[in-house]
């Protein structure tokens, strides 16, 4: 006969006290030290860094203040052990960023050229050195060179196969021998070719660009750029934007010389334009 096993119905009774948050019969009349209120002042100063390198900088830098005033805050409290190691971690992560960010930022350093060509026409539009070096890995950060009355392009034959940034000199634009205007540092020297041909189309110069002094430039090779383009959108988006401000600052140069009503020309690069003879274009702005 196999043994039965009674069980007594008060052997796993529960407490008939209902559980309740213990509450707190005296509150501390001292309140914490400078040091912990130091702390949450110097993580708030912290999270309002913005995006950037010298955001990121900031953002730790005031971070590693503040989990090291917690550190010390923890530590002089003797029955706060997990606080103490949890604020000395984040103080150590926070000052390893600090290092991290500071030796990228150092590691991203161009030549005079791109510096002044990022100061010019790409940190007025809040673009990164980050994104500003994968502009600069694309044209491999050469700078290229073009000799006193030597051509950039000739009308009719030189194909459309990059987008180029004058960076010193003047570059003098003509058509069939007459002059139209001129290109100064810091503009595009092919932004209405650049802008008129589709990533799959092919074509040529419809004017001539010849150097009026020596001159440099940089220059990005059409299917390279589109390849950068691709991998980040928002270039994409920078390039655009450039570009075609560059053309609408040379149709209002154009416009401001167009004032003689006895005769107009098209440009060729801009075709919905119309401006005046030779002798008044080449006149001064001012006289």
């Amino acid at each position: 006969m196999e043994p039965t096993f009674v069980l007594e119905p008060n052997n796993f009774s529960l407490n008939d006290e209902p559980l309740e948050h213990p509450l707190c019969t005296e509150w501390r009349r001292d309140p914490e030290g400078s040091v912990f209120h130091l702390a949450n002042m110097l993580l708030v100063l912290g999270f309002m860094g913005g995006s950037g390198f010298y955001g990121l900088i900031y953002m730790f830098s005031f971070m590693s203040l503040g989990f090291l005033c917690y550190s010390f805050w923890a530590w002089s409290n003797p029955c706060t052990t997990d606080s103490f190691s949890w604020a000395f971690v984040l103080f150590v992560i926070s000052v390893a960023q600090v290092v991290h960010v500071a030796y990228r930022l150092r590691s991203v350093t161009f030549e005079k050229d791109f510096q002044d060509l990022y100061g010019c026409m790409f940190k007025k539009l809040g673009v990164s050195l980050s994104h500003f070096g994968k502009i600069v890995s694309c044209c491999e950060q050469e700078i290229l060179t073009i000799e006193k009355e030597h051509c950039f392009a000739v009308e009719g034959k030189t194909p459309i196969d990059k987008l180029s940034v004058l960076l010193s000199g003047r570059i003098r634009v003509t058509v069939n021998g007459e002059f139209l205007h001129y290109i100064y540092p810091f503009q595009f020297l092919d932004s209405p070719e650049w802008d008129s041909l589709r990533p799959s189309e092919e074509g040529v110069f419809q004017v001539t660009l010849k150097a009026d002094d020596h001159c440099t430039y940089v220059a990005w090779r059409r299917k390279k750029l589109y390849l950068l383009f691709a991998k980040h959108r928002y270039i994409a988006k920078i390039f655009a934007l450039v570009v075609r401000n560059d053309i609408t600052d040379k149709l209002y140069s154009l416009n401001d010389r167009a004032l003689d009503a006895r005769g107009f020309r098209y440009d060729l690069r801009l075709p919905s334009f119309c401006h005046t003879p030779q002798a008044q274009l080449e006149k001064p702005h001012n006289s």
